[in-house]
């Protein structure tokens, strides 16, 4: 397939495809030649963005010189809108994961608090994210305000600690006693149906008003509650809900203030080094600081601070709930007029976006900076530990490789066979030089016939990175940052058939090491890459691919054992696999099985079976 030449002009191919584009709003995806998605981007007009990448004596930096130099096809998607546009590509991102546009990092280790999706909600800490309609707030990385957070929530509202699924019928039907929650009036016992699944959801909006720091309607609203059981001669009601005032009074005292400007805001702040970035989102309502969420960027030195600032911008609010009246910014973005509309279609009002020079803002600016920069220095110095945990082999290896990335996790797979039967695969785990052996998978190969190990490693790598697994239920897929084929450049060239039909191409680094003479290829150069024969970058591949041999001839004895038991006792007329394993067990193999006597048969398995086995390996003579 043709491909941009090195100077940024059009192929003639590129040309018709360009000039055959709309003028409307849209995304389009730039694909390199074996047909992955390397860049996904979004336009006002398509044609001229797209034209633009192309024009002799445009300023570039390093990173898109690259990209151009890798697109062979581009793909687009109209939409009606710019909005649609920022929506679409958002998807498109998180879907294919292009090498060459900004991927933002979410610290996962941080907790959420969920809201679930039920006639009567649960509310509680999680660090797993589930799209099925609950709602996050978060991520909380005090764990210590998030437990004092979720007391205040259990103290001021009656809310349910219970797991059980509770529906109307259920209740109806009486599935469900109350528990001590009741009892001490932590909970109006809606197992029971004491509590309508009204009644109990204001409970869940206004605990989630308080997750959204809006706690002085919500202090109204108590207050009037409290007042109007007063009057209506209910005291004990009353004073139930001035000690919940009380108690919600005392937690939004020791949030800290921030700003007398009583508006919702959202300050965006952004700190770098080198080739690290991290980007930071302050949530302030009511004038408190409410949350807190960072993303850590990746290989960001040819990357703009508006570039990197208007992706974490537009990917936070394609997934917040929250949706602030005003947006501080520390400068300006040229997606903010179309950022400004699709939050103003969702809040129902206008949104304001501003970039501070003075005042109060501006020095909430500068915090939410501070924060950014202290965050950034805690996780570069987190990376420089773990990488004097690296052992040299790994650093050595991404730099024989030239490895964007540290060869941190590394998988290697093989094939075992013998004479065509009982084909096997297997696939080891190294992780930081060391084996991993929990993760290490064999497969027996199911589509296989005859002596193919094209085919072979066809089907072993389509199941290691199918998203589902062989049940067909969804699971993650971890991508190693090197895949280790087990021979030369034929090998490595079919698996590259492979990865790339499999969307892989650009995710990983594939290599072949050649068993004869220990060469290393790399796709794309028929020259192997020469390593010392006592270099550790060499030593480290060698150990890899030995510990995938072994894995396999492990598991493909294991399978002609079987089969050998299969063959040699379960044709017994009368012995099953049971049986025969229980012979095997006791007796140590198929031959001592054979030579021995009735009477240490009857032993093991019983006269019946016994006589039985006997007779098969000790026929009577036939009389002449």
């Amino acid at each position: 397939m043709e491909a941009s030449d090195h100077s940024g002009g059009l192929t003639d191919k590129l040309q018709r495809i360009v000039e055959a584009m709309p003028t409307r709003p849209g995304v389009y995806l730039h694909k390199d030649a074996g047909g992955a998605i390397i860049y996904v981007g979004k336009a006002k007009n398509l044609r001229n963005r797209v034209r633009s990448y192309f024009q002799e004596g445009r300023p570039v930096n390093a990173k898109t010189v690259a990209l151009m130099r890798k697109i062979a096809d581009v793909e687009f998607i109209v939409t009606d809108t710019e909005v649609e546009a920022l929506i679409l590509e958002n998807t498109l991102i998180k879907q294919h994961r292009p090498k060459y546009n900004i991927l933002l990092k979410d610290d996962k280790s941080y907790p959420f608090i969920r809201v679930t999706k039920e006639p009567f909600p649960r509310v509680f800490k999680t660090r797993t994210v589930i799209n099925d309609g609950s709602t996050y707030f978060g991520p909380y990385t005090d764990g210590t305000y998030l437990y004092h957070l979720l007391k205040t929530l259990r103290s001021v509202f009656p809310l349910r600690s219970c797991d059980f699924p509770l529906t109307e019928q259920g209740i109806a039907e009486g599935r469900w006693k109350l528990c001590l929650d009741y009892h001490i009036k932590k909970c109006d016992g809606p197992c029971e149906g004491l509590v309508s699944a009204a009644r109990y959801n204001d409970y869940i909006r206004q605990a989630t008003q308080v997750l959204q720091g809006k706690t002085r309607e919500l202090e109204s609203q108590l207050h009037d509650r409290m007042m109007q059981l007063a009057e209506d001669l209910r005291f004990e009601d009353a004073e139930v809900v001035r000690q919940r005032l009380e108690r919600l009074r005392a937690y939004t005292a020791k949030q800290k203030v921030l700003t007398s400007d009583r508006r919702d805001q959202d300050v965006f702040a952004l700190a770098r080094s080198e080739a690290t970035a991290c980007s930071l989102v302050l949530t302030i309502r009511d004038g408190k600081l409410v949350g807190k969420r960072h993303y850590i960027i990746s290989s960001v030195q040819d990357r703009p601070d508006e570039e990197i600032l208007a992706t974490t911008i537009e990917r936070w609010y394609l997934e917040s709930e929250s949706i602030p009246e005003q947006i501080l910014l520390p400068i300006e973005i040229e997606s903010a007029e179309v950022v400004a509309e699709y939050l103003r279609s969702r809040r129902g009002a206008s949104v304001e976006i501003t970039v501070p020079k003075i005042g109060d803002k501006r020095k909430i600016l500068a915090l939410a900076e501070q924060n950014a920069d202290i965050l950034l220095k805690e996780i570069l110095a987190q990376n420089a530990a773990k990488d004097q945990s690296v052992s040299k082999a790994v650093l050595a290896l991404q730099k024989d490789l030239r490895m964007d990335r540290l060869p941190r996790r590394i998988e290697c797979v093989d094939n075992s066979h013998f004479q065509g039967t009982d084909y096997v695969s297997s696939i080891v785990v190294f992780t930081d030089g060391k084996p991993k052996k929990s993760e290490y998978r064999h497969y027996k190969l199911r589509t296989l016939t005859g002596n193919d190990d094209f085919e072979a490693m066809k089907e072993v790598l389509s199941r290691r990175f199918a998203d589902v697994d062989d049940h067909g239920q969804p699971r993650d897929v971890v991508i190693p940052d090197l895949l280790v084929i087990d021979g030369g450049k034929g090998q490595l060239s079919h698996a590259m058939e492979i990865i790339t039909s499999l969307n892989l191409a650009g995710k990983l680094t594939v290599i072949g090491l050649a068993k004869r003479l220990e060469e290393v290829f790399v796709p794309q150069s028929s020259a192997p890459i020469l390593m010392p024969k006592v270099s550790p970058s060499l030593r480290l591949l060698q150990q890899v691919r030995d510990e995938a041999h072994r894995f396999a001839v492990r598991y493909h004895r294991i399978l002609r054992s079987k089969r050998t038991l299969q063959t040699e006792l379960t044709s017994i007329a009368g012995i099953g696999p049971k049986m025969s394993t229980k012979m095997l067990t006791t007796l140590g193999s198929v031959d001592a099985v054979r030579s021995s006597t009735l009477e240490e048969l009857v032993a093991v398995v019983g006269v019946t079976a016994a006589e039985k086995v006997f007779r098969h390996f000790h026929p009577p003579a036939q009389e002449s």
